[in-house]
């Protein structure tokens, strides 16, 4: 099954479900045993997820190294916060510029490339940025990380608005979540994300047709870079640091995971599904097991050798089979009077 953008509602039910859901967690979390840290961290990884599926479910393109562009957000929010300018709205901005304008200079260098190509110049360059990130301690502050990032205030103009408590950031970072995801919703199913959709199913037939395919891949990629920018920003602030790891192959691989586990190859939403899934697995499991990872791993081989299309790829098999039965029962016969005397 494929996943063709269509004419989309502007609010899609499932939205508006994921943020009523993350909305309402202040008030049953603590109940279930979680924390309110852990909502905002499974929000964060969401709109990761869900800006690197526009790339992997969307376009086709397999990236291995965008937890670069994660990093470069979190980073660029805090170096920005520190030596420029110590406001919410402009470092915000400049941390999603900052990976946007450095994705797409690496997708000036890999667009033009396709299939495991592709793949391995995305873990070259992401690894060239990991390994600035350990070593320019001046700028980064190398394997400690860059430390004492502060959760600036939201200035509205008449009004100021702390974000010095988790609750506060949650809803803060909640208002963000929600406004990107149905920015994301709408480009996927515009005439652009119809083209990316194309690229996936033949790009030499999309060439043929017309489009210029280098180019749609390079925006695909540096819009995909500046979400991704965009969550580490966030991170930055959860955290109030930004560190190197984030940076690394195995988070990359995280993210890889996490769309396809939920199932981001056949439905916008599977990423939502795959981060909250794996946070959860990682608390829970680790809770019990050091080896949480080992097990994750496991669940995740097992689903992607019978299930390729994930979670949401079985939601939509049993959806199509209730379909089918409905159809097939039909309509009741009615019996005639005359039927009935025979």
């Amino acid at each position: 099954m494929q996943f063709t953008p269509g004419r989309a509602s502007p609010l899609p039910a499932p939205l508006l479900i994921t943020v009523a859901v993350l909305f309402s967690t202040p008030l049953w979390i603590a109940g279930a045993g979680l924390y309110q840290y852990l909502a905002l961290e499974i929000m964060i990884w969401m709109l990761f997820a869900l800006g690197y599926n526009l790339l992997l479910g969307t376009a086709g393109l397999p990236s291995f190294g965008h937890g670069a562009y994660f990093g470069i957000g979190a980073y660029a929010f805090g170096l920005l916060q520190h030596r420029v300018w110590a406001n919410l709205w402009f470092d915000l901005a400049g941390a999603v510029l900052v990976a946007a304008v450095l994705g797409a200079l690496v997708g000036l260098f890999i667009s033009h490339r396709r299939g495991i190509y592709y793949a391995l110049l995305t873990i070259a360059f992401g690894q060239v940025f990991w390994f600035v990130a350990n070593k320019w301690h001046t700028v980064t502050g190398g394997e400690d990380g860059l430390l004492n990032i502060k959760r600036l205030p939201v200035e509205l103009g008449v009004a100021s608005l702390p974000l010095k408590s988790n609750e506060a950031l949650f809803y803060f970072c909640l208002a963000v979540f929600a406004v990107t995801v149905a920015l994301l919703w709408r480009l996927v199913h515009s005439p652009f994300g119809r083209v990316l959709n194309a690229i996936k199913q033949n790009e030499t037939r999309a060439a043929f047709v017309g489009y210029n395919v280098w180019l749609y891949k390079w925006l695909a990629f540096t819009l995909s870079a500046g979400v991704a920018g965009l969550a580490g920003a966030m991170f930055a602030m959860a955290q109030q640091s930004a560190y190197p790891n984030v940076m690394s192959l195995h988070n990359s691989g995280f993210v890889v995971m996490m769309v396809l586990i939920g199932g981001g190859l056949v439905s916008f939403w599977g990423p939502l599904i795959g981060a909250a899934f794996f946070i959860l697995a990682r608390d829970l499991l680790g809770a019990y097991t050091e080896t949480w990872l080992l097990w994750y791993g496991l669940v995740f081989m097992v689903l992607v050798l019978y299930k390729p299309e994930g979670v949401a790829g079985m939601w939509q098999d049993w959806r199509a089979r209730r379909a089918r039965a409905a159809a097939t029962q039909g309509p009741a016969p009615v019996i005639t009077i005359q039927e009935k005397e025979a």
